[in-house]
């Protein structure tokens, strides 16, 4: 059964190992520099961030993170969807266990997560993809994810109405 752990210290070793395979370095970011990201955006006080291991019974297969922030940490320039909402910051699932709908699983999960309202009641949950990035846009999509226009960081932003 696939389900969200919290990373700590237990399993941290086996979430910052996970690899990914070649051709999507471009769109996954280092599960090292995103715990980094969560430790900063924790410990500064800018935003609230949920790192989660996605795990397959006892097996973890993934990492996903989740944040919430009022003030866009892109700066004033930033985008106004990106202010007072929830945001998909981070989702990758190991190599090994590719194409067998972890992935889909563990946004579900992250939406439920989500829905329980962790950091207070907001409108949308929004999540960013490079635009080559086809996969992540069927799979944001499927869920209801829309492109609003709006581009941080060369990626297109897509927000879901909660």
């Amino acid at each position: 059964m696939v389900h969200l752990e919290k990373v700590t210290y237990k399993n941290e070793e086996e979430i910052i190992g996970m690899e990914i395979i070649e051709s999507q370095y471009p769109f996954v970011a280092d599960n090292m520099e995103s715990l980094a990201d969560a430790y900063i955006a924790i410990t500064s006080g800018e935003a609230y961030a949920y790192p989660f291991a996605i795990y397959d019974d006892d097996t973890p297969v993934g990492f996903l993170m989740l944040g919430y922030n009022e003030a866009a940490l892109e700066g004033p320039e930033a985008p106004e969807s990106l202010r007072n909402n929830y945001s998909l910051w981070r989702l990758m699932i190991d190599k090994r266990y590719q194409g067998k709908g972890f992935g889909r699983e563990a946004v579900r999960l992250a939406l439920e997560f989500i829905r329980t309202w962790p950091s207070g009641r907001s409108e949308a949950c929004v999540t960013s993809y490079n635009p080559e990035n086809e996969v992540a846009k069927k799979l944001y999509a499927s869920f209801g994810f829309v492109e609003n226009g709006d581009i941080v960081d060369d990626e297109i932003v897509a927000v879901l109405k909660l």
